[in-house]
């Protein structure tokens, strides 16, 4: 180990230092209590107390006094943009909610005029389907006129030609067409 002799010097005034006051030297006071040294501790307690307040007052207070002043200016900052923030949220609501409002009154409108014009193409559909079968019935009626007037006209012939059978069958003679249609006019009228 490298000691310089300056150290080692002052290691031993030290040391004789210490053997001195043991020896008899007990007797001096602690150097803060003695009121010998009470003129220079003030001195150097004012001049340190008078540093670390102007210290205080002119470095640290300033700088806490900025830092805390930026906070502050970032603070209503960000209250200003919340606010800020906020109200055109709610415009964006109250936008949202009457675009809503105009959609379902136009959906309404829409499903309204969609709902008449299925009611009229179905009126319309059923007055050409009404008309049509109308006339598929009124086509059918003279078909069935034609046939019932045709089968009518059928029913003399066949109740002539029905009545010879029955009288040869019954009576076994031959009857004449005249008296046939004698019979049958005698019948209907």
């Amino acid at each position: 180990m490298f000691v310089t002799e300056a150290l080692a010097a002052g290691a031993e005034t030290a040391a004789h230092g210490a053997a001195a006051a043991a020896e008899g030297h007990g007797g001096e006071s602690f150097p803060p209590f003695d009121a010998s040294t009470y003129a220079s501790q003030i001195f150097w307690l004012a001049l340190t107390f008078g540093f670390l307040f102007w210290f205080m007052s002119k470095v640290i207070v300033p700088r806490i006094g900025g830092i805390l002043e930026t906070r502050q200016d970032r603070i209503a900052q960000d209250l200003d943009k919340a606010h800020e923030l906020k109200t055109e949220a709610d415009e964006a609501i109250a936008a949202y909610e009457q675009e809503l409002a105009e959609a379902k009154s136009s959906a309404n409108e829409i499903g309204n005029k969609a709902r008449e014009s299925a009611k009229a193409a179905a009126e319309a559909e059923r007055q050409k389907v009404e008309k049509a079968l109308g006339k598929k019935l009124s086509e059918a009626e003279a078909r069935i006129a034609s046939v019932r007037d045709k089968a009518m006209a059928d029913v003399g012939a066949i109740a002539g030609e029905t009545t010879e059978v029955i009288v040869k069958q019954l009576i076994g003679g031959t009857v004449t067409k005249t008296e046939i249609t004698k019979a049958l006019k005698s019948v209907e009228g």
